[in-house]
């Protein structure tokens, strides 16, 4: 609609891109459908996008448009530094996420460590394995969505096994699928931070939500004035 009637430019806001997940082949007969959604957009007629904290950074290459790629970390740092927790070590619940806890880690001052999991199937962990030194630790697991909520509960699990005095995770986007809820409320984890990127369906009081309407407002304010967003991604 906006198209036809003769809109300059279009900008998408999705905090949360959907199919995110589905950003390769990774066995036969499977679709791209990160891809199939860029293109829909752009068919749409979508001049750019604003998104936060993709699946795989590689999604950006799937859009004929500008798109603006938002950190979650940079409300999520400071959030951790007001926890003044002094002997913290970020951890990733898999091998994939040692870039994210890196990253973190570096800007915190903080240690790493990174749990190893096999699957059998989506959403059903096998086993998981723990590379790192916990113990006597404040332990965030950092991760960019949180689903069936099953690799947190385990992770955190074997870290409180291990001899972390706490364990807290931060994840951007709560999809917060089937069980979910009642997995983070029985677990070990002392908090899970998210973002409002998904609205939440049940209310926790292990669950803490941090908005990111200032950081996007600020984004698409700078935007449509023409001003550098370089200092929007410090973190």
């Amino acid at each position: 609609a906006a198209k036809r009637a003769s809109a300059r430019r279009i900008v998408a806001i999705m905090p949360y891109f959907g199919l995110a997940r589905q950003d390769r082949k990774d066995k036969p007969r499977v679709p791209i459908g990160a891809k199939l959604v860029a293109n829909m957009l752009a068919a749409a007629g979508v001049t750019r996008i604003m998104t936060m904290d993709l699946h795989a950074d590689q999604i950006q290459g799937f859009f004929e448009v500008p798109v603006d790629h938002l950190f979650a970390s940079t409300i999520f740092i400071p959030y951790i530094k007001s926890l003044n927790l002094k002997n913290l070590t970020m951890a990733s619940p898999d091998m994939g996420g040692t870039k994210r806890a890196n990253a973190y880690a570096k800007f915190l001052h903080a240690e790493v460590a990174v749990c190893y999991k096999q699957r059998k199937k989506a959403n059903v962990i096998e086993d998981m394995f723990l590379i790192g030194d916990v113990e006597g630790r404040d332990v965030i697991i950092i991760d960019d969505m949180v689903d069936t909520a099953g690799t947190l509960v385990k992770a955190a699990e074997i870290m409180k096994e291990k001899g972390a005095l706490s364990v807290r995770a931060i994840a951007t986007h709560p999809i917060l699928s089937g069980d979910a809820y009642q997995r983070i409320q029985n677990s070990k984890l002392t908090e899970l931070i998210v973002t409002d990127s998904i609205p939440l369906s049940q209310q926790s009081d292990k669950i803490k939500v941090i908005s990111v309407a200032d950081l996007f407002s600020n984004i698409i304010k700078k935007v449509f004035n023409h001003e550098s967003i370089s200092e929007s991604f410090i973190y």
